[in-house]
């Protein structure tokens, strides 16, 4: 035990612009309670990311997100490289300033979005087509293109046409490092190439090569820069295939990366992503902290905090909101749906238990109203009441951890 404190110290010291303390670990399992320090604040994990995609949570005010104790949030490289631009909001300040939110940020590479253009618009799947197709109880079809791709990779990096006016731009491992410096970002990632569930072996396996390839690229050119105030994330791809997973975790993990990333297809169904967490987990450095992307439903919730995931993100809870979806417990899919007709005469708040401003101001008969009279307010209140949900979820789950209750506040929530 000594031995693992000193090389904690150590790695805290190398470490300036980012300080990771493993305070807690279950003997029951792979699960942590860690502290994150950053230069604008400190984050509580394991915990969730809301996601702030142009710089923005949407249909939340800054002080919305204060209210809710949220620590950190992402945003998208590559929608703030197309608009406003990195020029722009480094002459504002960079993002804190920019939005006028002072918790910490985390940036992607812009990675997931250049597949978006590309893969998953051949493939038909994605955030808009389902990231797990195998999920959709449909046939997979592995042979008939989707639509049509505005990327091309080359060893340089991506080509790519912007989704909002066509104009060609290009993406490579030493540019966003630069995009993401200038944004001002506590935590950023490198470039990588984010595979579709459709691509195979052989596929994986060079796209593999390529993404490391571009990790010490991307390293290298952080480094050159001496850049203090930045953490930067490797990141692992490698599929559904249990071999690539592990060469990445290894390659990944050895490298001088502030943390690690998680990415890429991570199978067919759910039930794949604790499969390559099980592969990885093994390899990974246990004194780095770990960030799941793109990842966080209630039901994904407690199977990955079990297997060491620190921090993780995902659209649902804000997209669920717009679209009139609360989380509740007890609903089909931890999903009410406030327009539905059951709701329209209920005066009871969308959870009785529930803090949230929402459910001690509003009935669910009020929230059907404005759904249907298509009022913005509608969305803004059932995203606070989400958002309010999954952090007192992940403040419970940080708790149990310590109380050795982890499996039971499983088994209240994840309910047959």
């Amino acid at each position: 035990m000594p031995n693992l404190i000193i090389e904690q110290e150590r790695y805290f010291i190398k470490m300036s612009a980012l300080k990771f303390d493993i305070q807690y670990e279950d003997p029951n399992s792979q699960a942590r309670i860690g502290r994150l320090e950053t230069p604008h604040g400190v984050v509580e994990t394991p915990t969730f990311i809301p996601v702030g995609t142009q710089a923005t949570v949407k249909t939340m005010k800054p002080s919305d997100i204060n209210a809710l104790d949220v620590s950190m949030i992402i945003c998208n490289t590559y929608h703030l490289h197309l608009r406003p631009g990195a020029d722009l909001v480094a002459e504002m300040g960079g993002l804190q300033k920019f939005m006028g939110w002072n918790g910490v940020i985390m940036t992607d590479s812009g990675g997931f979005q250049v597949f978006s253009l590309g893969a998953s618009m051949e493939h038909g799947v994605g955030k808009v087509a389902s990231i797990f197709p195998g999920d959709e109880g449909k046939k997979l079809d592995r042979h008939t293109p989707k639509g049509q791709s505005r990327v091309k990779l080359t060893e340089e990096g991506a080509h790519f046409r912007s989704h909002i006016d066509g104009s060609k731009h290009l993406f490579t491992p030493e540019n966003t490092i630069d995009i993401q410096h200038k944004l001002g970002s506590d935590i950023i990632l490198v470039l990588d190439e984010c595979t579709s569930p459709f691509h195979d072996y052989d596929y994986t396996s060079n796209s593999l090569e390529l993404t490391h390839r571009w990790a010490k690229r991307a390293l290298d050119h952080f480094q050159s820069l001496n850049i203090k105030n930045q953490a930067l994330y490797g990141i692992i791809q490698g599929g559904a295939h249990e071999d690539l997973r592990e060469k990445s975790a290894t390659f990944i993990g050895d490298m001088d990366f502030h943390g690690i990333g998680i990415g890429g297809t991570l199978g067919e169904s759910k039930s794949d992503i604790y499969r390559v967490l099980d592969w990885i987990t093994p390899f990974l450095p246990r004194e780095k902290p770990r960030h799941l992307l793109g990842i966080g439903e209630i039901d994904n919730i407690f199977d990955i905090v079990e297997r060491g995931v620190d921090t993780f993100d995902c659209v649902t809870p804000t997209r669920y909101g717009r679209y009139g979806n609360a989380l509740l417990k007890g609903e089909n899919k931890y999903r009410l749906d406030i327009t539905s007709a059951k709701c329209k005469k209920d005066p009871n708040p969308i959870n009785l238990e529930c803090e949230c401003a929402t459910c001690q101001t509003h009935s669910r008969a009020y929230l059907n109203h404005l759904f249907h009279a298509k009022e913005p307010l509608a969305g803004h209140l059932v995203t606070i009441h989400n958002l309010h949900t999954l952090m007192n979820l992940m403040k419970d789950v940080r708790q149990a951890i310590v109380e050795g209750t982890l499996s039971e506040l499983k088994s209240q929530w994840l309910v047959d």
